[in-house]
C-alpha cells in the first residue's frame, strides 16, 4: 500500500496510482479543504503544492506523488503563509469562498519565491485560478499587503 505525506504526516493510501489526488485526498482522507472545481486543471480550486510548487490535485495522479511531501490548505503554514490569511481577512477577499482555497494556495506559493512580486507577476502566478464572483483586484491587493508584511 503506497504511503504519501501530506500536510507532515504520512498517510497509507489504497487506489489506483492514476487516481488523481484530488479524489485521495476528498474520498480516501476526507480533506475537503482542496475544492473540486473543473476536473481539467484550468480553475485552480484544487491547488496544493507538490513540494512547495502549486500544482493542480485534479491533475496529479496518485502514482506521480512519490516521495514528494503533499501540502494543504488545512496544513499550510509558516510565515507566508499566515500572512496571506492575515491580508486576506484584512481585504475582505473572499466573496463566496469556493475557490478560495485554490487561490490562497497559489497566492503562497508566488511570495514563497517572489516577496515582491508585480501586478504583471501576480497575474502571471494566479492565471488559472478562477473566482466566480470576480474578486480579482481584492485577491492582487491581498497578495500585496501579504508581500508588504513579509518585507
Amino acid at each position: 500500500m503506497p504511503s504519501i505525506l501530506i500536510n507532515g504526516v504520512p498517510h497509507a493510501v489504497e487506489a489506483d496510482p492514476e487516481t488523481p489526488l484530488l479524489w485521495v485526498l476528498r474520498d480516501h482522507l476526507t480533506m475537503t479543504g482542496t475544492k473540486y472545481g473543473c476536473g481539467i486543471g484550468q480553475c485552480g480550486a484544487c491547488t496544493v503544492h507538490l513540494d512547495g510548487q502549486p500544482v493542480r490535485a485534479c491533475q496529479t495522479r496518485l502514482g506521480d506523488v512519490g516521495t514528494a511531501k503533499v501540502s494543504t490548505i488545512e496544513g499550510v503554514s509558516g510565515p507566508v503563509a499566515e500572512a496571506v490569511r492575515a491580508a486576506w481577512r484584512k481585504l475582505d477577499v473572499v466573496q463566496c469562498g469556493y475557490c478560495q482555497s485554490g487561490q490562497i494556495m497559489s497566492a503562497i506559493g508566488l511570495l514563497s519565491g517572489n516577496a515582491k512580486p508585480s501586478d504583471a507577476e501576480i497575474d502571471g502566478a494566479m492565471d488559472g485560478n478562477i473566482c466566480r464572483c470576480g474578486t480579482y483586484q481584492r485577491i492582487r491587493a491581498a497578495i500585496h499587503e501579504a508581500a508588504s508584511q513579509l518585507a
